[in-house]
């Protein structure tokens, strides 16, 4: 499966920043799609009140997922990488 990397730099409440990049199939073009797979995460982080659009989160390439990844896309469409401040 390839999967398209969106990645995503957000503002936390206490005003330090969240990178993480979220993984959806290489399909899904629709952006609202995209930033309410980013806000669900966001919303388990305690973190839902923070802005995610166009100017937070960006394409940024296509890669082939690994087993991990798929299953987590099968169970509830995204899988996340957690970067720096999450």
């Amino acid at each position: 499966m390839k999967v398209a990397v969106w990645d995503t730099y957000v503002t936390k409440k206490d005003g330090s920043i969240m990178h993480f990049d979220i993984l959806a199939p290489n399909e899904i073009s629709d952006l609202e799609t995209i930033y309410d797979f980013g806000k669900k995460y966001l919303k388990s982080k305690n973190e839902e009140d923070s802005t995610l659009t166009s100017k937070e989160c960006n394409f940024c390439h296509i890669e082939k997922a690994t087993e991990e990844i798929v299953t987590s896309i099968e169970q509830k469409g995204y899988f996340i990488i957690e970067m720096e401040g999450c």
